[in-house]
């Protein structure tokens, strides 16, 4: 009995001190670049994404790729201009939840990232949009036009079937025709970026074909423009 509460504390230990590397990690890299301000989002999120990947990826359960989760992590703020961020993407995220079908919508952090399984998208190697697709994303644009607070980037994902370069041009020109589909709804384009990383993020194994069915994806990582964060931070000093 001994032995086994002093087992079960080692491991609560284990966990604890694993997290807070995590964190520090994540704080670290991001008070590295917070002195950048030549750097986009997309450019921040990729030292976090890639520097804390892991990291980032253990705290919201690896269910998302390190690109978005990075470039949601490098757009937060914090605060109570973080708390108001929040705040709406709560209510963002909701009506996503009940307009999409067949996407994962999660909170991460101060924003959004949606998942999209590339066969509800595209059909077999191909980066044309299928019709459900469109509808799915013409919903999304609809939600996120209703103001101009955000800015989303577009991420395409393969299994790893086939040669490396193949995927990563697929998953380029699927991020691209998705993206392209969003503007043509109205959506600004510099409000959209996209990245393509081929087989290069798996979020789950890839000798199974449930596993390869689960990394050809797209995701949508959505945060707050830098325009409107600036406009919230001025609010506040007022």
């Amino acid at each position: 009995m001994f032995e086994l509460e002093i087992n079960q504390l080692k491991t609560i230990m284990y966990r604890t001190s694993k997290l807070s590397f995590i964190i520090s990690t994540v704080l670290a890299l991001s008070l590295l670049i917070s002195g950048c301000s030549q750097w986009s989002k997309t450019a921040k999120g990729g030292v976090i994404g890639s520097g804390a990947g892991a990291a980032a990826g253990a705290v919201i359960g690896k269910t998302l790729g390190n690109t978005a989760a990075g470039a949601i992590a490098g757009a937060a703020v914090g605060g109570t201009v973080g708390a108001i961020i929040g705040r709406q993407m709560d209510k963002k995220a909701a009506e996503l939840e009940e307009n999409l079908e067949g996407a994962e919508i999660q909170r991460v952090e101060e924003g959004i990232a949606v998942s999209f399984d590339s066969g509800l998208l595209y059909d077999f190697d191909s980066a044309e949009l299928r019709p459900e697709a469109k509808e799915n994303l013409r919903q999304l644009a609809e939600i996120m036009g209703e103001d101009d607070n955000t800015e989303l980037l577009i991420v395409g994902h393969t299994d790893s079937v086939g040669r490396e370069s193949y995927n990563q041009n697929l998953s380029e020109r699927r991020a691209y025709s998705a993206a392209d589909y969003i503007i043509s709804q109205g959506i600004a384009a510099n409000r959209i970026d996209t990245e393509g990383r081929g087989e290069t993020e798996p979020i789950a194994e890839n000798d199974t074909e449930a596993g390869r069915q689960e990394n050809r994806r797209v995701e949508v990582a959505i945060y707050a423009s830098d325009e409107y964060i600036s406009e919230l931070q001025e609010a506040q000093e007022d």
